[in-house]
């Protein structure tokens, strides 16, 4: 299976669009965008992802859980879920509260990427 992919420098540049001016910019020092993005590539490598809601999942936790940036984290991570599925031909017309309720508990574990992958795939039919 094939699917289209983002880079580090994707990432970055939908980061930048999500803050707004007034929020704390940049990355934190001591953290590895490149890093997290390893955990999409090797599930990926390992045939761990079998469709592109689990390729979406992937990327909402690495991004969400990495606390790689100041400030939006949650909702480049959002940003880069739906551009993933966009990319590979899935539009969502998204619930807001939900799928926001649904980021938030991922940033803090508790939502796994599995379940998050399940509740995408119904969220879409």
């Amino acid at each position: 299976m094939s699917f289209i992919l983002l880079s580090v420098d994707h990432i970055i540049a939908i980061h930048d669009e999500v803050l707004e001016p007034s929020e704390l910019q940049g990355m934190a020092g001591d953290k590895s965008l490149e890093g997290a993005l390893l955990r999409v590539d090797n599930r990926l490598k390992y045939g761990l992802i079998d469709d592109i809601y689990s390729l979406a999942a992937s990327y909402a936790v690495a991004i969400s859980q990495a606390h790689y940036f100041n400030d939006g984290n949650k909702r480049t991570a959002f940003q880069v879920m739906d551009l993933i599925l966009d990319l590979n031909g899935i539009n969502v017309i998204w619930d807001v509260e939900a799928v926001g309720q649904k980021i938030v508990l991922l940033s803090q574990s508790k939502l796994d990427e599995a379940d998050l992958a399940q509740w995408l795939r119904q969220a879409v039919v």
